[in-house]
């Protein structure tokens, strides 16, 4: 078959690097563009020295009269905002697009307004039309919609991660679902590559703290997606931590189980609702799990326990923040996109130590 020729827009954020460091090993695409209103003109190499050699492309404007007529998939490693704008642009020359933000994780108008104002965006959308064409870019979840689709909103760290820490017990209603708390640590990775007084070394080194209590903005996406699988409304309570490692998430998932329901239930309603998915490992109690298990793939580790005390499910829930969280999740939901094995250019364990 022929390469699929891709651009990545927002090439050097650590989005776009994330995407270039998986694309340019991938045996069926040829990154074709790299496209960032910053650093125009400097090859992505000298600003990440780690792709001398492997990817030596020069960033053009978004503005340039040289960007390729035409591309078959389009990423768009930005802020929210910025693909509303432009998708269409891309969409209407016949690409594909995946957009990392929350633009086209919902697919109504209204519900998007109501993420809108929960964020303190503005209550518009700039491409109302598209959001009855985009799917939400979790493949476990979404696999055939992807299948059939040209424009994806990829899904948020956070949310990966609690989604699918959570999938089974919501579907299988093994938990009651409005005890759900979700404590989840991550990364300074996480808060982008612009710099920021907050995440300086000496501000940052040996401290944690939680951010935005009660009101992250992937808690939004967490409900929604929860909520289409117990066919019932969900709220959880969510809060987000920031500790001092460079990636990962770990999600520690709380709820108050059902009557009846033991930990060998969990683990058979775990294993057969991921039974198809290459990307998520379930493990039970006899197997800690390490944020270091999963950094640099693409893989989410599912631990599954059980207090009996207080008859509580555990579930602690670990991805790489900026590969299964972001640019990993991103390239799975390209190669369904185009028919392709979504192992292809994923497929490695983590990196260790």
């Amino acid at each position: 078959m022929d390469k699929i020729k891709v651009g990545i827009i927002g090439a050097g954020g650590y989005g776009g690097c994330g995407a270039i460091e998986l694309l340019y090993k991938h045996p069926h695409v040829e990154i074709c563009a790299l496209i960032d209103k910053q650093n125009v003109g400097q090859k992505i190499s000298d600003i990440y020295l780690h792709l001398e050699g492997f990817c030596d492309l020069v960033i053009q404007s978004p503005d340039s009269s040289e960007l390729p007529e035409s591309l078959d998939v389009v990423f768009f490693a930005t802020p929210d905002g910025v693909g509303q704008q432009f998708a269409s642009q891309w969409l209407n020359r016949g690409a594909k697009v995946i957009d990392y933000s929350g633009d086209f994780r919902f697919n109504d108008l209204e519900t998007y307004l109501d993420y809108a104002s929960r964020i303190g965006r503005p209550r518009e959308h700039r491409s109302p039309d598209l959001l009855s064409q985009t799917v939400y870019g979790l493949p476990e979840l979404h696999r055939e919609e992807i299948k059939r689709s040209s424009l994806v909103g990829n899904p948020g760290c956070f949310a990966v991660s609690c989604i699918l820490g959570l999938g089974p017990a919501v579907k299988d209603k093994l938990i009651d679902p409005q005890t759900i708390i979700c404590d989840s640590k991550t990364g300074v990775s996480g808060a982008g590559k612009n710099p920021n007084p907050t995440f300086h070394y000496p501000a940052r080194y040996d401290t944690m703290n939680a951010y935005k209590i009660s009101g992250h903005q992937h808690v939004f996406e967490i409900e929604h997606e929860l909520s289409l699988l117990a066919s019932n409304q969900i709220r959880i309570t969510f809060t987000p931590h920031v500790v001092p490692l460079c990636r990962g998430i770990l999600s520690t998932i709380y709820a108050r189980l059902n009557h009846g329901v033991n930990l060998q239930k969990i683990k058979d309603s775990y294993k057969a609702f991921y039974a198809q998915d290459k990307f998520v490992r379930v493990f039970g109690p006899d197997k800690p799990q390490v944020s270091t298990a999963v950094r640099g793939s693409n893989f989410c580790n599912i631990s599954l326990n059980i207090d009996e005390r207080t008859g509580r499910l555990i579930v602690i829930s670990l991805i790489d923040n900026l590969v299964k969280g972001q640019a990993g999740s991103a390239v799975q939901n390209m190669n369904i996109m185009f028919g392709l094995d979504e192992r292809e250019g994923l497929m490695h364990p983590g990196m260790y130590p």
